[in-house]
């Protein structure tokens, strides 16, 4: 209130003093009409600076402070996929058993156009995530969001992260999947209905998943190319995907992959 009060004064003092000016100028050259023709000006050149001011500038400056905004959540979703999202994207991924229906779509190209990323994300809001509870494994699932609770606690705290509004409902989802699974002494013979909503719960995160990853491929595109080419070759839904830029890996690399998974 007393800010408000402040206000007014300073405005109403203003006033005071422009009219004290204009009366001295009278008083001293006695000639109104040209003080009034120059006050016409003065309001003429006033209503162009308002429109430079508050509606250009002030859109221009917003527009840059938004973008600066935007960069700075995607390096936080960035953080989050390089960290635990990729991860937990591909293991519920292979639990979907309509996978397949589309998962050429999201087998990210090079050329992609941002109409296609654009395309590709409308085409999405008709399809039914589900998962496999048959192919599920909880305790696998619960040691993978316990391993970067840490990282995700400091994800949510970060304020960037309350400006990008999915991005946000990703995360309570996410911790909200976490809490499920923490809550429960045993993961093993559940019953159909508590395996029934820790399923529904899945699919949710599933969702809100493959749209913010579809968002920030579409992001790397633009503004990081050498990033985005990595992320290309570790897509969760590319069969063949690879880190290896030639797609190939050495028969000794190979050999040793095959020794870690047996």
């Amino acid at each position: 209130m007393r800010d408000y009060k402040w206000r007014i004064i300073f405005a109403l003092s203003l006033i005071a003093l422009s009219a004290l000016l204009y009366l001295l100028d009278y008083i001293k050259f006695g000639d109104y009409k040209h003080i009034l023709d120059f006050l016409l000006q003065n309001m003429a050149f006033l209503l162009i600076q308002v429109l430079l001011v508050t509606l250009i500038l002030d859109w221009l400056v917003s527009y840059m402070d938004k973008q600066k905004h935007l960069k700075k959540v995607n390096m936080v979703m960035g953080a989050f996929f390089m960290e635990v999202g990729t991860k937990l994207l591909t293991y519920i991924s292979d639990l979907d058993p309509e996978l397949e229906s589309i998962r050429s779509s999201l087998v990210v190209e090079e050329d992609w156009s941002d109409q296609e990323f654009s395309r590709v994300s409308k085409s999405l809001k008709s399809y039914s995530y589900g998962i496999d509870l048959e192919k599920l494994d909880l305790e696998y699932l619960f040691i993978l969001l316990q391993k970067d609770r840490d990282f995700l606690i400091r994800l949510v705290e970060n304020p960037i992260v309350l400006e990008h509004e999915t991005f946000t409902d990703l995360l309570l989802e996410v911790f909200h999947l976490s809490e499920e699974l923490e809550s429960r002494s045993c993961l093993v013979g559940l019953p159909a209905t508590d395996l029934a909503h820790i399923q529904r719960d899945i699919t949710r995160v599933y969702g809100y998943l493959v749209n913010e990853w579809l968002d920030y491929m579409l992001y790397l595109k633009n503004d990081y190319p050498h990033l985005f080419s990595l992320a290309m070759r570790t897509s969760p839904f590319d069969r063949t995907a690879s880190p290896i830029v030639n797609g190939k890996i050495s028969h000794s690399c190979q050999l040793e992959n095959e020794k870690q998974l047996n």
